[in-house]
């Protein structure tokens, strides 16, 4: 039983879902603080001018947990995403069979910002064809304030056997608390794929809604061409 843990992040990149969609389980880690300047609220696309980022505004204060995030929806910013992603991808095939679910998707009232990024992130996992089940940490009960002692519970919870680990996180863990609890610990090294993209040259690290609007139903096929674990444990 494998389990992938992942804060929510806004229309995540291809790393993300190729994590996701190697696990039995993943699971949203939506008990942790807002990171500004991270990938909670924002992530880019690609224009005629290179990447942009769509940037979800929020109201927030320093260590603030990010179930507590509030939009600031006054900004109008779903009508801007909306046509970003329209005019940015006007002429990709696969914008057609995705405009009215990307249209329902920016006319909902988003009022903070932990729904919306998981609801982001789970319909780009359907729509690249992921079918991991996936969990938020808030419904397992897991209280542990230990960054590595949630993972450990939150594994625990779900049966895992293996950890399937981010490349960053893998160096902040303490992998004793794995040993002891017979958990098994993989780190992804995830090797970014080249595909065909508009606009002129390659970009990579871009939202996944980049291969998916660009390449279609090939986009996870694609995509999975990155996948690399190392085992730690």
């Amino acid at each position: 039983m494998k389990v992938a843990i992942h804060q929510p992040h806004y229309l995540p990149w291809l790393g993300y879902f190729a994590k996701w969609a190697a696990a039995d389980l993943f699971i949203l880690l939506d008990v942790v603080q807002y990171e500004k300047h991270g990938w909670q609220n924002r992530n880019r696309i690609k224009t005629q001018d290179g990447a942009r980022w769509l940037t979800v505004p929020v109201h927030a204060r320093l260590g603030t947990p990010i179930d507590e995030i509030t939009i600031d929806d006054g900004r109008a910013w779903r009508v801007r995403h909306l046509r970003a992603i329209e005019q940015a991808y006007a002429r990709a095939p696969g914008l057609a069979a995705y405009r009215d679910d990307l249209a329902a998707f920016y006319a909902r009232p988003w009022t903070r910002l932990a729904p919306l990024a998981v609801a982001s992130a789970t319909w780009l996992a359907g729509a690249l064809g992921i079918t991991t089940p996936v969990r938020l940490a808030s419904e397992l009960g897991v209280t542990s304030g230990d960054p590595t002692g949630r993972l450990v519970g939150l594994c625990r919870s779900a049966g895992a056997d293996t950890y399937l680990a981010g490349a960053d996180g893998a160096r902040y863990m303490d992998l004793t608390q794995f040993a002891s609890a017979g958990i098994g610990v993989l780190a992804q090294r995830y090797e970014h794929p080249v595909y065909p993209q508009i606009h002129g040259e390659f970009v990579p690290f871009l939202s996944a809604l980049d291969i998916l609007l660009a390449t279609g139903d090939e986009a996870l096929a694609i995509l999975r061409r990155g996948d690399r674990w190392s085992r730690l444990l």
